[in-house]
């Protein structure tokens, strides 16, 4: 068996991989696929690339892309979710703004530095033409710290993925005073070079598995009531965001990537741009 380990958030995107696992589908073609949760999200996940704690992230876009070119010894060998994420703008339901635009100059909380979460806040912020380098930011780690925080008044709002922070919004613990979608695909799937060169036959296979569950996950009976049950989601929640939802199965385009770096080197995230086959394994 040819041992892999992956890391990716505990979110309704991630069931085609737990499927595949609870099928032994990896393991039935000698992978020994070892998943871990990673709730504090894309800048927890690029750490463990870089030490070795793992092998493959399904991971943020902007956020590997970014931290790639700042020397990540990893490539993107894959687009997971074609579609944009639905970053959801909360505040504390019983804070006085009402508008995005009352956010400006406000605190960000972010789960880590370099997470979705706070490249997100940049994107978002450069969208309302607000200074970008005045943006502040509080670390909270995971969702229950954003919840802390912005109850302790620490931050003043919070950027996270619409769906999976609307039973807070129904639980009246945020209130979600707007939208903003990622520019690009969402997720992709990164791997460690040096795994790519030690094991390119295993991430091959892994990459068929997960393509060949994630072209017909929408069409498994009773999916939506699974993912509901599991990620405590009303069932039609789940169902409008399955209808908003695109797995891909194809590798990033050169055009894709380099409106991630432009938009990021805009945004001075990123003080210098990478090569397409510096960032993507072809």
């Amino acid at each position: 068996m040819t041992d892999i380990k992956i890391a990716g958030v505990p979110e309704h995107f991630n069931l085609p991989w737990h499927l595949c696992l609870e099928a032994g589908e990896f393991a039935t073609e000698g992978i020994n696929l070892q998943w871990t949760d990673v709730p504090e999200g894309t800048g927890k996940m690029c750490s463990m690339l870089r030490s070795g704690e793992t092998d493959v992230a399904v991971i943020l876009t902007e956020g590997i892309v970014k931290d790639i070119v700042g020397g990540n010894p990893s490539r993107i060998v894959q687009v997971y979710v074609e579609s944009p994420l639905l970053w959801g703008i909360h505040v504390a339901a019983g804070s006085p703004y009402q508008s995005v635009s009352d956010l400006k100059d406000k605190v960000a909380a972010i789960s880590r530095i370099g997470s979705g979460s706070q490249l997100m806040a940049y994107v978002n912020a450069a969208s309302h033409g607000w200074d970008t380098s005045a943006l502040r930011f509080d670390i909270v780690n995971t969702i229950d710290g954003a919840v802390g925080s912005l109850a302790a008044g620490k931050s003043d709002y919070f950027m996270w993925e619409h769906f999976m922070t609307k039973p807070l919004v129904d639980q009246g613990v945020f209130r979600r005073i707007g939208d903003c979608p990622t520019p690009w695909p969402c997720f992709v799937i990164a791997v460690r070079d040096q795994i790519l060169e030690k094991h390119p036959e295993a991430i091959r296979k892994i990459l068929e598995i997960i393509n060949l569950k994630t072209k017909t996950f929408k069409q498994i009976s009773g999916i939506a009531h699974r993912l509901a049950q599991t990620f405590h989601q009303k069932t039609d929640d789940i169902e409008a965001w399955l209808s908003m939802t695109e797995w891909s199965q194809q590798p990033p385009t050169e055009d894709m990537l380099n409106k991630v770096q432009n938009q990021l080197f805009d945004l001075s995230l990123i003080d210098k741009k990478a090569t397409f086959t510096e960032i993507v394994k072809a």
